[in-house]
């Protein structure tokens, strides 16, 4: 069975909102997959606060999920929601293509 680690951030307030549903897929705890989790979380936490999940599979124990999601290399980001699916390849770490990649822009300064 795959390592899957979900994390999941309650909703603020009452507002209306759609949850993001973010699967990263890494090899292993290589430095790039440790780095791609943590500026996804770092990026999930300044744009998308309390409406986002992380799921983390690791194709080491179970390559055969790479399928589902067509994935060729990684660590690989897959938005699954909002609708379109969405993929970003690499440790994350340019903030601003991740934003783009996943249809967000920064916050106004």
């Amino acid at each position: 069975m795959a390592t899957m680690k979900k994390e999941k951030k309650g909703v603020q307030g009452d507002e209306p909102h759609e949850m993001w549903q973010l699967r990263l897929y890494v090899a292993g705890q290589t430095p790039k997959s440790i780095a791609a989790f943590a500026n996804l979380k770092d990026i999930c936490e300044q744009h998308l606060k309390g409406i986002y999940e992380i799921e983390v599979i690791d194709l080491l124990e179970n390559p055969k999920l790479a399928k589902g999601d067509q994935i060729f290399a990684i660590p690989t980001l897959v938005r699954k929601l909002p609708q379109p699916i969405r993929r970003i390849i690499g440790d994350l770490s340019n903030k601003e293509r991740v934003l783009v990649g996943l249809n967000l822009y920064p916050l106004e300064k």
